[in-house]
């Protein structure tokens, strides 16, 4: 299978948020209310994309991020069967809901379709390597003062990827983001443990992992793999030292349940708790901690507060 090569691109993209949203939402045109018009006043659209070079993309993040209230950015990573359309309007409705300023994601070449699972494999260990390089320039050219990485799915495989490398190259790179959010990760659950969160997501810097038993998608990868993944529940917990595991079996949101992450106000009033005003699990009201033989995770609790 060959891969086509591109180029890293910068730009800025424009999305609206309707007054009416609601938290968890992407709000989207519906055939079966004859909705067939992206009305923005209605929707979550994206309304432009404008390319920039290098700089003056750096430029305008240092800009955000001084402008921003704690000078902090979040970086998000997509997952498989996402266009890039998808991914600015879920990044917007994120920084939306979560209150952040400057937003940032990164979208690696997914081709969108049930279908191409094996060649968004390909394309995102492909990616790898430019992600790094950009978390990289990100780090030394952002100006941000508090940096977070969200990645979900087989957006995960790019990000922790592309850390493991920057880390053998300078250790000292963990502590500069402050929180990493693993939703949903397609990665094999004992890789997790061995490979990945020993070696670059404990440490000064907080990791956060969610995952589920209703996420039929991680189900079907993984009999399409033959492991469970690191992001279900069923069958075992994927707890490891320095990780914050977050059980949210109890969320229900799409058929498929693999976007609780962004759907849910339940997950993201979680998040917000966790980014903005960085609790642990211990500190976070949703949460109630459950005791195992590999030690301890966190569930949402029946009674969790409702997200504000």
């Amino acid at each position: 299978m060959a891969v086509i090569a591109v180029d890293l691109r910068f730009g800025v993209t424009t999305v609206s948020i309707p007054l009416e949203h609601r938290v968890g939402a992407l709000e989207t045109p519906s055939i079966w209310r004859l909705e067939w018009c992206n009305d923005p006043e209605r929707f979550v659209v994206l309304l432009s994309v404008e390319e920039t070079d290098e700089s003056q993309f750096f430029k305008d993040v240092a800009a955000r991020v001084q402008a921003s209230a704690g000078k902090s950015a979040f970086v998000f990573v997509h997952g498989y069967n996402v266009t890039f359309t998808d991914a600015a309007r879920r990044t917007a409705q994120m920084a939306y809901d979560l209150g952040f300023d400057a937003p940032v994601f990164y979208s690696w070449p997914s081709q969108a379709s049930y279908a191409s699972y094996k060649v968004d494999e390909t394309n995102a260990e492909w990616s790898r390597l430019d992600f790094k390089n950009f978390l990289k320039d990100f780090v030394a050219r952002s100006d941000a003062e508090h940096i977070y990485l969200i990645a979900h799915s087989m957006g995960t495989r790019v990000l922790t990827g592309a850390l493991k490398e920057l880390v053998l190259e300078d250790p000292s790179i963990r502590e500069k983001f402050d929180e990493i959010v693993l939703a949903a990760p397609d990665i094999d659950a004992d890789t997790f443990k061995r490979d990945i969160a020993p070696n670059i997501l404990a440490g000064e810097g907080g990791t956060t992992l969610y995952a589920s038993s209703g996420d039929y998608a991680l189900m079907a990868s993984k009999t399409f793999a033959g492991y469970r993944r690191a992001g279900d529940t069923t069958g075992g917990i994927t707890i490891a030292p320095g990780v914050d595991t977050i059980d949210a079996s109890a969320i229900r949101t799409d058929f498929v349940g693999h976007s609780y992450y962004a759907d849910s106000g339940s997950v993201l009033g979680d998040l917000r708790d966790l980014i903005l005003h960085r609790k642990r699990p211990d500190k976070r009201s949703r949460l109630s901690p459950v005791k195992a033989k590999s030690g301890r995770y966190w569930t949402f609790s029946s009674g969790q507060a409702p997200a504000q």
